[in-house]
Formats: C-alpha cells, structure tokens, sequence
C-alpha cells in the first residue's frame, strides 16, 4: 500500500514515516503543499495523510483537487483544528477522516487500517470500454491487448474520458481537468492532443471510440449510427 504524507512539520512527519513504513507501506513525503500537490498528481496513492496547514497550499486545496479528478482516494487530515466548523469544512471537502494534533500514534495507526481497507481491489483501478482497457495502478493503456505508448497529459485525457464513456464532456470540462494547476493553452492546444490520443488508440477495423461533438466537445465509446 502506498501512502503520500504531507505536513510541514519534520519533527512528526519524518518518525512518523519510518512507523508507517515499520508497519509495511511505502511512504512518499512533502513538507509543503505545492510539492505535495504534485505528487498526488503524478502518482497513484492508495491514502493521502494530510496537514490541514500548509505552506504554498493547504491540504484543504490538495484534497478538493483530488476530489475534482474525480478520484476515490481516501483522505485523512491530521490538523490542530479542532471545531466543529472546521470538521465539516474538511470532510464537505472531500476528506475521509479527521484526527486531532496531539494524537496517539496507535489511533492514527488504527486509523489508517480502517481507510485502507475501504481501497478498491486492483479490479477496480482498471478502466475497460470495447476493447481498450486503462490500467491506472500501473498507468499503461491497451487495446486488443497491444501495449500503447502514452504521453502523461494523454494519459490523463484518456483516463478522464474512460470513466465518462457515454457522457458529453464539454471542451471547458476538459481544460478544467487537465490544466487546473496550470495556465489555460489556447484552444488549438486541446484538439491537438485529441489527435495525437486518437492516432494512438484508434484501431484499423475497429470501432471508432472519440466522438467530436462540434461546438460542444467529446463523447467517448461505441454508439450507433
């Protein structure tokens, strides 16, 4: 199991890290919110253990970051704010649980059994619409079980149309998933990327899986004429 810890406070984050690894998770650290921000963006965590106070951005923000990519991963704040407005700030964000500076490390550890339990099974990280499966522990995409070789931000768009199959998602649904730490590109940027997705996913005798919806945006699976 894969854990992100994110708290600025070395005196608990680094102790902290070598039990959860004692205990056999595979520990990442950040000790700011932008670095941790960022890693919770390129890599797939089974929990996500954060400060609510953070530098550069708060672990408020990287949780409704999480939740706005629509991603199931457990959160678990670890904070000194204690009021009632503030449990509910955390957990209407997106967080699972909700522990309180100073704690016991026997509860966190109890804890974060409880969440880990409530992860998928690895079944459930795999994306699959006609013949085209997305592996998302692994982040590898196959059709017709050939490998195909992506970049990160087409592996993103295609994860984000995978698990819309069916669903019109609007050209500003997209930027808002694929560009919201970054400034928004100009609007060629898109239909570019969607032409090097489709070269790459598109099959010769199979059936066409990007729909353009023009004006509007995309559609992804098989539909009849």
């Amino acid at each position: 199991m894969k854990i992100l810890l994110v708290d600025d406070e070395t005196e608990l984050t680094d102790p902290l890290s070598k039990v959860l690894a004692h205990e056999g998770y595979q520990v990442d650290i950040a000790y700011n919110g932008r670095d941790g921000s960022e890693l919770a963006r390129k890599n797939n965590y089974d929990l996500l253990i954060l400060d609510w106070m953070l530098p550069e951005k708060s672990g408020l923000e990287i949780c409704q970051e999480v939740r706005a990519r629509f991603l199931t991963t457990p959160v678990l704040f670890l904070t000194a704010k204690d009021t009632i407005d503030d449990r509910v700030l955390g957990l209407d964000a997106g967080a699972d649980d909700y522990i309180v500076k100073p704690f016991e490390l026997r509860e966190l550890l109890a804890r974060v059994r409880a969440l880990l339990r409530r992860v998928p099974h690895p079944e459930q990280n795999k994306l699959k619409v006609a013949d085209l499966e997305l592996d998302l522990e692994n982040q590898s995409a196959y059709r017709g079980g050939t490998i195909i070789n992506l970049s990160q931000k087409e592996l993103e768009l295609l994860t984000f149309l995978m698990r819309h199959p069916g669903q019109l998602l609007t050209h500003e649904e997209i930027y808002n998933y694929l560009w919201q730490h970054e400034g928004k590109p100009s609007s060629n940027v898109l239909a570019a990327l969607m032409r090097l997705l489709r070269r790459k996913i598109e099959v010769k005798n199979q059936p066409t899986l990007i729909h353009t919806v023009y004006g509007k945006g995309y559609r992804f699976g098989i539909f009849d004429n």
